[in-house]
């Protein structure tokens, strides 16, 4: 038997509990892994909450993330004993996930723990820094360079946004933080962001131009925000978009695109393909400040996470709540 988070839902009403589960319960896959470490992301306090629309079929085992060591495998590329992790691919909504000691998955969904990470450092990053650096990604391949000009990234306080801010402070770029938090200038400008502005810097103002301010940005809350956004790029430049938070409308017109030819990229993290996913990883291997990232993370206990998640929803948390199996 091993300990797991397990949202069930009766009578239309959703409820996590911290129970103990038979491990031939696991859903099918061909690697068994014995999680050390794994996250509690905006998308897991969601599900814990509020089961849809996250969870797609119940009981489930939240956890989009997780970090362990392979227990067996019927899958040639990994051993017993192998460090391995795995994000997205429908784990926490479609399939059994990380929120637990124990997982059992298709062997394609995981990569190996990338050398000079630790399972905790590993799950810190998470799908949190995995999204943040294919963001930075799209803009290095959309051409947008430290000497471009200042970059906007929305959403600082969350774990996306702070995650961008370091990548991109570490990478020599000049970062402006939005947030509707002021209480947390000083962790943004110690992540590296070179200025903290409000919230309302992306409020719409009904001009189908802003000003131009940045040679890139980007975007974890879309709407209105995003649309402002990609109005006050400059020319050339490129915006990366990778959440909704704002919801699912955008409110432009094609004038930032066809008189300022900048580029808008969407930015998926679930279904992301292997090889990307590899050169992602081997980058935040590289690319990430061991210090910095240490200023973003709490630790937490399975138990915990229940009381977390609701604190997460409301905004009370910054940075990355990793959870210790061990």
């Amino acid at each position: 038997m091993f300990d797991a988070l397990m949202i069930s839902r009766a009578d239309g009403v959703v409820t996590t509990r911290l129970e103990q589960v038979d491990p031939t319960a696991l859903p099918e896959g061909d690697v068994t892994v014995e999680i050390d470490h794994s996250s509690l992301n905006y998308k897991d306090a969601l599900a814990m909450t509020r089961g849809a629309p996250v969870v797609r079929q119940f009981p489930m085992i939240p956890g989009i993330d997780l970090a362990g060591r392979v227990l067996h495998s019927d899958d040639p590329v990994h051993r017993p004993g192998d460090q391995v992790l795995a994000t997205g691919w429908g784990l926490g909504e479609r399939h059994w996930g990380g929120l637990a000691r124990m997982a059992r998955l298709p062997g394609r969904w995981l990569l190996p723990q990338p050398a000079g990470l630790s399972a905790r450092q590993a799950m810190g990053i998470g799908t949190a820094g995995f999204t943040a650096m294919l963001c930075v990604m799209s803009l290095e391949e959309g051409g947008v360079t430290p000497t471009s000009g200042p970059i906007v990234v929305n959403g600082a306080g969350g774990g996306v946004g702070g995650m961008a801010i370091m990548l991109l402070a570490q990478l020599g770029y000049q970062v402006a933080a939005v947030t509707g938090r002021p209480q947390l200038h000083t962790y943004l400008t110690g992540l590296g962001a070179t200025e903290v502005l409000p919230r309302d810097t992306l409020s719409p103002t009904g001009k189908v131009l802003e000003t131009a301010r940045w040679a890139g940005g980007i975007d974890v809350v879309g709407g209105e925000t995003l649309a402002t956004m990609c109005a006050s790029v400059q020319y050339g430049g490129t915006v990366a978009a990778c959440g909704l938070a704002g919801g699912l409308a955008l409110p432009l017109t094609v004038a930032p695109f066809i008189l300022r030819g900048i580029r808008l990229q969407g930015i998926d993290s679930v279904m992301c393909p292997r090889p990307r996913r590899m050169t992602a990883w081997a980058r935040l291997a590289r690319d990430i400040d061991p210090a910095r990232l240490d200023s973003m993370l709490h630790d937490a206990r399975l138990a915990d996470a229940i009381a977390i998640a609701p604190r997460i929803l409301a905004g009370h948390i910054r940075g990355r709540t990793v959870i210790n199996m061990v």
